[in-house]
């Protein structure tokens, strides 16, 4: 049986790459290929960028107010294709079906919020300045940028994060889409045609990080917005930046959960399992370290292997799974080696998901939920991005311990305290590293009106995604100051140094 080869869209022309390279796509539920991508060509990246700056003169010009009606309409078709949509993420990467219908609704979000961009664009006025200067401050469309995606947010990251606040305030986008689960932002994108997207305002395609690289200095681009590693994202965003380029880099997590002697523990283990075993851990903002007090953890331990337990592993598609596979055999693979770490480094294995076969789908990459307890801070098991179902459990003594521990990790995603004082609560939020913040929240985003804001080695940058920093990030200040002559100044010889551009001045 042939396998299907993807195109790549430039332009608004589907395509055939003419590279000699593609690769595999994975069902991971069954471990079975489904689909080629092309590794496009360096030629094939600046066609996309190419096409990108042809469309922008003609899209930045058009009123603000009609580029939002194709956002509309866009909202509407992803309402249409919901079902559709959401079988495509669970089949391509693995989630299960309430975990990939997710990916898609944070996908319609930024669209709903995007669709506030023309009172989102606008800008502030003073009339008299100084004397009989007015000034005006616009926002403006900068040009071409590209986002560079990771695998595990198919549609949400290409499709939420990035298109819709680039395209809303003007300006044109190239998305490298993650070569392992690339067939939703494709899907996605014509779509975006359908409602109405002018040609060259989005283009999609797939690469390596070497035709990639041609996006951190070529000059036609202004801006690169990334979701990845640390590595790679600390690389693209000193690179970018030293050639002239704003850049957003969100980057790895260790998110970590205080639980205090007072948090109802029941409803506690379950919101620590939806949030570390949720999406098979495959995201930055699960919850994959609990740092808990003495006092309680053995009780909490306990509950926490009680509940994972319970979890129905099986393939992403079908509605009655809990814990989908990972993404690929390789990733399995990596996550695995890190399970061994953790025993190597001495932390005790209270749960071991090793060795997991679903019945019927015996080739797919699954992993089984994984408990480590007695973790110690010199453990990098606890320090450091595993990417998959597995928890560490780091005890402490009292609350500023806890904090202190957290603290002292290079990641700052998300912190997340469970507790029913609101004194610590409190505490916690004025004193964590945290960028996003979770009081009995354990998975704590907030909605897209909000950005996405991690810090320390989460984050690169100095506008986050989503909400007004992403305004922001995709659009410049220009402020125009007019100055009108009446018929006695029409005769003045004499001009002031400074013009009006002191305030106050006569």
């Amino acid at each position: 049986m042939s396998i299907r080869r993807l195109q790549y869209f430039v332009d608004g022309q589907w395509k055939y790459s003419s590279t000699d390279k593609y690769m595999d796509i994975y069902n991971p539920s069954t471990g079975e290929v489904i689909a080629q991508t092309p590794c496009c060509t360096p030629d094939e990246v600046n066609e996309a960028i190419a096409a990108a700056k042809k469309a922008f003169p003609g899209w930045s010009q058009t009123p603000v107010m009609k580029r939002v009606q194709v956002l509309y309409k866009f909202r509407d078709l992803l309402n249409q294709h919901m079902d559709e949509l959401t079988r495509l993420v669970a089949t391509e990467h693995g989630k299960v079906w309430a975990e990939a219908e997710g990916d898609i609704l944070k996908v319609k979000e930024p669209v709903e919020f995007a669709c506030g961009t023309p009172t989102l664009m606008m800008g502030e006025s003073l009339m008299n300045t100084s004397t009989g200067y007015d000034t005006v401050l616009y926002r403006e469309p900068i040009g071409v940028f590209a986002g560079i995606v990771p695998f595990n947010f198919p549609g949400m990251i290409p499709m939420g994060w990035m298109a819709p606040l680039c395209i809303a305030t003007g300006n044109t986008l190239v998305i490298k889409a993650a070569s392992m689960t690339p067939m939703t932002a494709m899907r996605l994108t014509e779509l975006w045609q359908r409602a109405g997207l002018p040609d060259g305002v989005l283009n999609i395609l797939t690469c390596s990080r070497n035709e990639a690289e041609i996006f951190l200095t070529h000059p036609d681009v202004k801006g690169i917005s990334f979701v990845g590693s640390t590595s790679v994202g600390l690389h693209i965003y000193s690179k970018a930046a030293a050639n002239g380029k704003r850049v957003q880099a969100l980057c790895e997590a260790k998110n970590h959960g205080l639980v205090m002697e007072d948090a109802p523990l029941e409803r506690t283990a379950r919101g620590i399992i939806n949030s570390a075993f949720g999406c098979a851990g495959e995201r930055c903002m699960a919850l994959p370290v609990v740092v808990a007090h003495e006092s309680i953890a053995d009780e909490l331990v306990s509950l926490l292997v009680k509940f994972a337990k319970e979890l129905k592993i099986g393939p992403a598609y079908d509605k009655t799974s809990q814990l989908g596979p990972l993404v690929s055999a390789g990733h399995r693979e990596f996550v695995t080696k890190w399970i061994e770490k953790g025993i190597e480094e001495g932390a005790k294995l209270v749960l071991d998901g090793r060795g997991v076969k679903v019945k019927g789908f015996e080739n797919g990459f699954y992993l089984g939920p994984t408990i480590f307890d007695h973790v110690t801070p010199e453990m990098s098991v606890g320090s450091e991005e595993i990417f998959g179902p597995v928890i560490c459990v780091k005890r402490v003594k009292s609350f500023m311990e806890g904090v202190e521990l957290m603290n002292a990790n290079r990641f700052a995603n998300g912190s997340v305290i469970f507790t029913q004082s609101g004194h610590y609560a409190r505490e916690f939020a004025r004193l964590t590293h945290g960028g996003m913040v979770g009081v009995n929240v354990g998975i704590p985003v907030p909605v897209g009106i909000f950005p996405f804001s991690g810090h320390k080695q989460s984050f690169f940058g100095d506008l986050h995604t989503l909400g007004k920093d992403g305004i922001r990030f995709f659009t410049e200040t220009k402020c125009v100051t007019t100055r009108w002559f009446d018929e006695e100044e029409k005769k003045n010889t004499r001009v002031d140094t400074w013009d009006g551009s002191v305030g106050g001045g006569s």
